[in-house]
């Protein structure tokens, strides 16, 4: 199963991570690998081609892992980060209700560093 988790804090998206495989079919034929995969690369391509922030986010294809987490931003960026973030968000949730049982997604709220 693919676990995703879109963090935020005080209401705005932090970051995300993804682990684990769909188990839906074999490596290279399973559609919700590609699925979730594809939404990761264009929230993380889209960061920097459309708003100019570079993601540098950790990938382990083995263990199905991707994280990353957004940097401070402000204005512009800061907004179109979050929409991004949201959309990604959405494309999980989307796929968790497609199929149920290979795809667990959820929204975790971030404690603050004391």
């Amino acid at each position: 199963m693919i676990t995703a988790v879109l963090y935020r804090s005080d209401g705005l998206y932090t970051g995300y991570r993804s682990k684990g495989h769909s188990g839906y079919a074999q490596a290279g034929s399973d559609i919700i690998c590609a699925g979730i995969s594809i939404l990761e690369t264009t929230c993380v391509n889209s960061m920097e081609s459309l708003l100019g922030v570079r993601i540098a986010p950790d990938v382990n294809e083995e263990k199905g892992l991707m994280s990353f987490d957004l940097p401070a931003l402000e204005g512009p960026q800061a907004e179109g980060a979050q929409l991004l973030m949201g959309a990604l968000g959405q494309g999980c949730s989307d796929l968790q209700e497609a199929y149920p049982g290979f795809v667990k997604f959820e929204i975790k709220e971030r404690r603050k560093s004391p």
